[in-house]
């Protein structure tokens, strides 16, 4: 597909919308566009700079809006917190998985779509137990045992993140499939 400039448009569009989305009040958590937004770009977009900057962009424009609604009274999650750079860092590791995948096939988006938030949810939960996020594991031992209470304590989270990128997967991956199918059939009747 020729990159054109409704396209990177749409992109930035996507960026946007995404960080919205994860500030709406009730949305479950965990179930947020954003490791779909990182498996997409990882695939699709040929520098590799932009695919790891993508998700981050979308999580920070996110985390930007929760601190301005923090700071207002009209949230309780504040947008910045204690070594957050390691959260940023994580996400944008998550475009590695989209560019392992070689063909765009049903199966190899779906299992990117499986592995980065699994590997999210280790990395990040174990950052966390491990004291590097400046939060202290939330008081977790330094044990095997409390390493398996922090990821105990974030396993409703799990669940909800695996289904949104399978979803948001789905419909990135999907869309941006007819749009190439669409521009192919107007190429060829030009």
């Amino acid at each position: 597909m020729r990159w054109n400039k409704s396209i990177l448009i749409s992109l930035l569009l996507m960026t946007l919308v995404a960080a919205l989305y994860r500030i709406i009040p009730g949305r479950p958590y965990g179930f947020a566009p954003q490791w779909a937004i990182a498996v997409f770009a990882g695939a699709v977009i040929r520098d590799r700079k932009w695919a790891f900057i993508m998700p981050v962009i979308s999580m920070f424009l996110s985390d930007l809006l929760f601190q301005v609604l923090y700071l207002k009274g009209m949230s309780a999650i504040p947008g910045f917190y204690d070594g957050q750079w390691q959260n940023y860092l994580l996400f944008a590791l998550m475009a590695a998985f989209g560019m392992m995948i070689r063909k765009f096939r049903p199966l190899s988006i779906f299992l990117a779509s499986l592995g980065a938030p699994s590997a999210y949810f280790i990395l990040s939960n174990f950052v966390l137990w491990a004291g590097w996020s400046g939060t202290r594991g939330f008081g977790r031992p330094k044990t095997f045992g409390g390493l398996i209470q922090c990821y105990n304590d974030a396993l409703p989270f799990y669940p909800a993140s695996v289904a949104a990128t399978v979803l948001f997967s789905a419909i990135l991956f999907g869309t941006f499939y007819l749009i190439g199918r669409r521009s192919s059939t107007a190429l060829a009747r030009a």
